[in-house]
């Protein structure tokens, strides 16, 4: 099964680390939404402030991890998602004044 890579860029700034892959797939058994992706903002000291993923879709299904902990969340479509975890990285980019040279 195979996996194409549809986005993918890492920008540091201010202290944080924004770390976007996204992947299409045929492995539909793992990934049954036909995304395997990882959408992360963190500190350099290795804290995750916001990161959407579905490391183990099959299993535990679409998950957003904040430092208060972990929630299971709907899927509401690739660009859907993409577009709410900007939303929520830019609440921390604007507090540092950062501005990750996004393709938007």
């Amino acid at each position: 099964m195979g996996h194409e890579l549809t986005h993918r860029y890492t920008h540091v700034e201010a202290g944080l680390v924004e770390n976007v892959v996204i992947r299409r797939t045929t492995d539909t058994n793992t990934y049954p939404s036909g995304w395997k992706y990882t959408l992360h903002l963190g500190t350099l000291q290795d804290l995750t402030l916001i990161r959407y993923d579905n490391a183990h879709e099959d299993t535990k299904g679409h998950e957003l991890h904040t430092a208060a902990g972990d929630t299971d969340l709907e899927f509401p479509g690739m660009e859907e998602l993409l577009v709410e975890f900007w939303a929520n990285a830019d609440e921390y980019w604007d507090t540092t004044s950062g501005n990750p040279p996004r393709p938007y």
